[in-house]
């Protein structure tokens, strides 16, 4: 709800094709946008029961891809610990998973403007005794390799074992198990796991400072144009208030991203970046 440290597969550069008449974003397909996503990060980006994606980031991306005047838009999920490297090296057009922007990460891609800020979460059992921070000394924390949630562990809780996880589902199911003692994951993935399983948050921590963009391969400026004219006019116009009210009800709402009539006071978000 959000730099990394430890991302796998950095550096590399852009396989797909140059700008053209017919191709002026330089996508991999003309008139195809292919994105690397996760299938398992609700309500961000995730699988419904048809195998299809959807979520928060989804419908954003595909209002965004067509107010750029492209309607084909291909999906397809990865591991986070090597996304934003298969993007990097032109497997596919951008990343679009409520990935982070932070310093490191540019080294590897080029991002969007921002669209979403907020919390990281710690979620455990109700038996587990942890209540804050404090109480994850000496426990087994679980975190999704390449994500900022472990870049954050890494750094603060240095007497805790960090356990790292391909996805959240894993790591959700090594809570349950026992087999790890909490897992740190973003803010409304946690409630979503929470309302699931009967977990408990043990600490909310603000992260507003690596807001959520789409990842492009670099030398893209034309598609990043695109994007951020897309994203700007789905803000302005009311489309990005709408799809956060239905995937975040109730959550409090980043005012930064609300048309500019609505801006009325500090922003306080409560979704989070990976």
């Amino acid at each position: 709800m959000a730099a990394v440290i430890a991302l796998s597969g950095c550096g590399g550069s852009s396989a797909g094709s140059s700008p053209s008449a017919d191709n002026p974003y330089g996508l991999i397909e003309p008139g195809t946008i292919r994105v690397a996503s996760l299938g398992d990060s609700k309500p961000y980006t995730f699988t419904d029961s048809s195998g299809n994606f959807t979520g928060f980031d989804v419908e954003l991306f595909k209002d965004v891809a067509h107010r750029a005047g492209v309607d084909n838009v291909v999906f397809t999920g990865q591991d986070f610990s090597g996304l934003l490297a298969a993007v990097a090296n032109g497997q596919f057009d951008v990343g679009v998973a409520a990935i982070g922007i932070t310093d490191k990460r540019k080294e590897t891609v080029d991002f969007s403007e921002g669209y979403l800020a907020g919390y990281l979460t710690v979620i455990t059992t109700k038996t587990s005794g942890i209540k804050d921070v404090d109480g994850l000394n000496g426990k087994r924390l679980g975190v999704v390799q390449g994500t900022l949630q472990e870049a954050y562990a890494v750094k603060n809780f240095t007497s805790s074992q960090l356990v790292r996880f391909p996805d959240n589902n894993t790591a959700i199911s090594a809570v349950n198990s026992g087999a790890v003692d909490a897992h740190f994951l973003d803010y409304e993935a946690a409630k979503s796991y929470q309302d699931q399983f009967g977990l408990v948050s043990a600490a909310d921590i603000p992260s507003f400072d690596a807001p959520a963009g789409f990842a492009i391969a670099k030398n893209k400026p034309e598609f990043k144009e695109a994007l951020n004219k897309g994203l700007a006019e789905a803000m302005e116009d009311g489309t990005w208030k709408k799809l956060y009210q239905k995937w975040f009800p109730g959550s409090p709402m980043p005012e930064q991203y609300l048309p500019k009539a609505e801006q009325t006071s500090s922003p306080s978000p409560a979704a989070s970046s990976k």
